[in-house]
């Protein structure tokens, strides 16, 4: 498939330590990689690599409530991610809801697949997969099923 991917990392607030958690467990891997994040986390993603002595490729667009979400989503339309990593407070409201739902929505659509908790992030980037280059994902398809 590919071997430099370019991956998205978005956490809300509730989740954000887990997110610097989880990219320190993984600062390594992640490094070789390309990274967008919405605003706030990516600020603490580029801090986490900078306190590992890790230097990576980290571009962050607006916080997400301030259209960060949205501005990863054109991006999943446009097919330049990957994979989205995406650490949701299922707990709490949020005033972006709308923002969110589209991102999760043009990730399903475009075949983008995307990790919404640690295991499945964890999963999805240790997959052999990646290196493989004669795996081509099936495009989806959304023809009509008739139980007849």
């Amino acid at each position: 498939m590919k071997t430099k991917l370019k991956i998205a990392l978005v956490a809300h607030d509730q989740r954000k330590a887990d997110m610097v958690d989880w990219v320190k467990f993984n600062a390594q891997y992640l490094s070789q990689h390309e990274l967008v994040c919405t605003g706030t986390t990516g600020g603490l993603v580029k801090n986490a690599f900078s306190e590992a002595g890790i230097d990576a490729q980290v571009e962050c667009m607006n916080s997400g409530p301030m259209g960060g979400d949205a501005e990863i989503a054109a991006m999943v339309v446009r097919n330049e991610i990957d994979l989205a990593i995406f650490l949701i407070d299922d707990l709490n409201a949020q005033p972006h809801e709308a923002d969110i739902q589209m991102l999760l929505r043009q990730c399903r659509l475009h075949n983008v697949p995307i990790a919404c908790n640690r295991i499945s992030a964890d999963l999805m980037i240790s997959s052999c997969l990646w290196n493989d280059p004669t795996y081509k994902p099936i495009e989806q398809s959304y023809i009509r099923f008739d139980r007849n």
